[in-house]
């Protein structure tokens, strides 16, 4: 099975743990590359032949005080052209954590170890490159282009899709619609997929439904918004829909290695999704809805939420906020996205880290003041957790 392949030269040790901006990341990248090749995909990078989209990420601070240098990392980008109107975007993260340690997202202890990722997030990328190997054989019969994409610096904030929603390459046909893999490889004995963005076209409910009669159970989770690369779309009002088979606890450690890989559930997932996008609707019938926000899940060890989606790749002074969810403190305190939040109960923020560890200390209930920069005009709010 060659997702079993792809699966173990991702997630092998020599991999280093994919860490964006690592020369291990660009051997990943690589990898990608040739395979799209192999699959006749067209290169839509920022060279002609080149399947790789470059873009500059700052490891560390993410503020002004950060003495990190600016490292590069490439999204890998093939298209396969139908000659349609618009474009389905098929997408999965290839980068993780490294070999882990402080700053890196890793929830593991022991001595720097590489942290392969086999579920988080090869087997996505796996996902991807079997669709585009079924879909050239469908590609008359589909209304759209496909552009496959493989994203860089997920772990770092949706830094590689973000970067991709605002710099399309410029022969892409317009953007209909995102299908995005992440953590798909553990599906369950009892067959249970989650898929999170339902809400974001009134259509998906019903074609989901259709694709997985007699091989899955669905958990559909409306909202559009989530820790992964299909909210950079969302937020862009593309219709979006994200599959995941679950946590387990090799989330984010050194252990989550190939051996645990369900690749007959990989092939369900494929299965499903092959189907579903032979089901879809002509671009113009495939309505874009915008959802409530219940599917951005929150840090277990907070106590509150001020409900905003940080601007991960901002590198001024202070906590850029990138969106705002429905019915939330942030909301009913009036805060905007594209806001700066400078000061949270009295105390500076510098960076994303500055907020998390002031968020930390509060209690639900309380009632404090935040500073903010709106377009150059420094405000005052009050936000009750």
């Amino acid at each position: 099975m060659q997702m079993k392949v792809d699966v173990s030269v991702l997630a092998s040790d020599l991999m280093g743990g994919r860490a964006a901006g690592s020369p291990f990341a660009d051997s990943a990248a690589s990898y990608i590359a040739a395979r799209m090749a192999q699959l006749d995909l067209r290169p839509v990078g920022d060279q002609a032949s080149s399947f790789l989209q470059s873009f500059p990420i700052v490891i560390a601070g993410h503020g002004p005080q950060s003495s990190a240098p600016t490292l590069r990392t490439s999204n890998v980008l093939g298209y396969l052209d139908n000659g349609a109107n618009h474009t389905l975007v098929i997408g999965a993260h290839y980068d993780h954590l490294g070999f882990g340690g402080k700053g890196s997202g890793s929830l593991y202890v022991g001595d720097p170890a590489p942290h392969n990722g086999a579920d988080d997030n090869a087997s996505g990328v796996a996902v991807m490159l079997d669709l585009a190997l079924r879909l050239q054989n469908e590609r008359a019969d589909l209304p759209y282009n496909v552009l496959f994409a493989a994203f860089s610096a997920e772990e770092l904030g949706l830094i590689g899709s973000k970067y991709l929603v605002e710099h399309l390459p410029e022969n892409i046909a317009p953007v209909a619609a995102m299908i995005n893999f992440d953590m798909v490889g553990r599906l369950s004995k009892d067959n249970v997929l989650a898929v999170n963005g339902s809400g974001t076209s009134p259509q998906w409910n019903a074609l989901l439904e259709q694709a997985a009669r007699g091989r899955a159970q669905l958990k559909l989770h409306p909202s559009g918004l989530g820790p992964s690369d299909h909210a950079s779309f969302y937020l862009k009002y593309v219709p979006v829909l994200h599959f995941f088979t679950g946590q387990h606890a090799q989330y984010h450690k050194p252990d989550d290695d190939l051996v645990l890989v369900n690749f007959p559930g990989m092939a369900t997932v494929s299965d499903l999704v092959f189907d579903l996008i032979k089901s879809l609707p002509e671009p113009e019938d495939l309505a874009f809805a915008k959802t409530k926000d219940e599917g951005q899940r929150e840090v277990a060890s907070f106590k509150v939420t001020l409900g905003v989606m940080p601007d991960y790749v901002f590198a001024g002074q202070g906590m850029r906020i990138d969106a705002v969810l429905d019915d939330r403190p942030a909301k009913q305190a009036g805060l905007q996205g594209g806001d700066v939040l400078l000061e949270l109960g009295g105390k500076a923020i510098g960076d994303i880290y500055d907020y998390m560890e002031v968020l930390g200390q509060h209690e639900k209930g309380q009632r404090v003041e935040v500073m903010i920069e709106r377009k150059g005009e420094v405000l005052r709010k009050h936000v009750t957790f």
